[in-house]
C-alpha cells in the first residue's frame, strides 16, 4: 500500500550537491515522526544523491525495527519559473 489519503507528507528537495548522509539524517527523523516522507530530485546527479541517501538511511532506522520502501514516479516540477520533470521518491516504512 502506498499510503494514498494518509494526509500531507514531509517534502525534502535533494539536489547533485546534497551530501547524500546529512539528507539520510533529514529523512530518518521524518521518517520516525511521520512514517513516510517525499523526496523531489531532478536530473541524474540528484537522483543518484536521493538515491544513496535513502539507502544510508535504511541503516539508521534498522536499529528502530522499521524497513523503508522506496516508490519512485514522475512529478512535474517548477524550476526558476520553468516546468521540469523530476523524480518523486516516496519513502515509506514497509508494512508487516
Amino acid at each position: 500500500m502506498t499510503g494514498q489519503g494518509r494526509g500531507p507528507k514531509e517534502v525534502l528537495k535533494v539536489a547533485a550537491t546534497s551530501k547524500p548522509v546529512l539528507v539520510a539524517g533529514a529523512i530518518a527523523g521524518v521518517i520516525r515522526t511521520q512514517r513516510r516522507v517525499e523526496l523531489h530530485a531532478i536530473g541524474a546527479a540528484a537522483v543518484n544523491q536521493a538515491i544513496k541517501a535513502i539507502a544510508i538511511s535504511r541503516g539508521y532506522v534498522a536499529s528502530a525495527g522499521l524497513d523503508l520502501v522506496c516508490i519512485p514516479s514522475f512529478i512535474d516540477l517548477s524550476l526558476d519559473g520553468l516546468e521540469r520533470t523530476g523524480i518523486r521518491l516516496l519513502v515509506e516504512v514497509r508494512q508487516r
